[in-house]
């Protein structure tokens, strides 16, 4: 079958491949000269305008714009310009729905038809086969068939549905006819929705991973975060750290933020408490009942009675 491939960018030259590869006649259009020379090369019809462009289709015209959406409106107003009743345009990039419905209306008032596609399968699409979503009418769906399943994955891409058996339907191999105009970036929109917000959550959990006990390291202070107070024993190092039960210790204030024992605390070099206040009086002294791991120390005198410290 014959398509005309407005756009060569890093999708639409390799969907433009694909459909080569498959058997399809492709006449390839682009501002960059190149990118055109790059699939004549392969195969491929260049053209340097679009009129030799639109003089090269054979009629009905079918007309892939692989640009995108921002620019798909005036791109599509030259191109419509030049084509003739029974012509279809198909816009393959991430556009809004409600255009859609917008330019399907406008162009029905000069004969010709409008697809929407939403395409996914990024750089890798040129050898796995692209998951298509698309909007408009039937017949006309069903005409371009061909090219759709020519770039869809096919039903070999993964295990069948268990249970399901005869020829597969569109949805096995990749792509679906998801209703009328709108319909295919309106489903592309939910797709997008879908596969970033898993990619965000992804990030924010490795993001999580990545800078975990980040509370326990020094960095520059600034307006947005904040830095728990620590309590840095300074003593003989020890093995293993020897914590105090029930016995006197002095500790000695150093900066509004930091304290620091005083070396009869017994307690290994390293070792670090936080609490959540900074009105430590200096010098005071405290009665540590210890324990290990991250248990909970009680500050008897320390900060007054209750004051919870915690040692990491």
């Amino acid at each position: 079958m014959q398509l005309g491939m407005i756009g060569l960018g890093r999708m639409g030259s390799n969907m433009a491949e694909r459909l080569m590869k498959a058997g399809h006649d492709l006449v390839v259009y682009d501002s960059h000269p190149t990118a055109v020379k790059a699939l004549v090369s392969l195969g491929g019809t260049g053209a340097g305008s679009l009129q030799e462009f639109v003089s090269r289709l054979s009629t009905p015209r079918a007309v892939w714009l692989m640009v995108p959406a921002a620019v798909v409106d005036p791109i599509l107003a030259d191109v419509a310009r030049l084509l003739a009743p029974g012509d279809t345009v198909i816009d393959g990039g991430n556009s809004y729905y409600h255009d859609d419905i917008r330019r399907a209306e406008e162009l029905k008032g000069k004969g010709l038809h409008y697809v929407d596609v939403g395409v996914s399968g990024g750089v890798w699409g040129k050898e796995r086969g692209y998951c298509q979503m698309i909007g408009g009418e039937g017949a006309v769906v069903r005409r371009l068939d061909p090219i759709f399943r020519a770039l869809a994955p096919g039903v070999g891409a993964a295990p069948r549905t268990p249970g399901a058996v005869g020829e597969p339907d569109q949805a096995e191999e990749g792509y679906l006819h998801c209703g009328p105009n709108g319909a295919g970036h309106f489903v592309k929109m939910v797709h997008n929705g879908i596969e970033y917000g898993l990619m965000a959550a992804y990030a924010e959990g490795l993001n999580v991973l990545r800078h975990a006990n980040v509370g326990l390291k020094t960095h520059a202070a600034d307006a947005e975060t904040t830095q728990t107070p620590t309590i840095h024993a300074r003593a003989k190092h020890h093995a293993k750290p020897k914590e105090p039960e029930g016995r006197q210790i002095t500790v000695h204030k150093s900066t509004p933020s930091w304290l620091t024992l005083g070396p009869d605390a017994g307690v290994g070099a390293g070792n670090s408490y936080v609490t959540d206040t900074f009105n430590q009086p200096s010098p005071v002294e405290g009665t540590f009942s210890g324990y290990r791991g991250r248990e909970r120390l009680d500050a008897n005198r320390f900060n007054g009675p209750g004051v919870p410290l915690f040692r990491f």
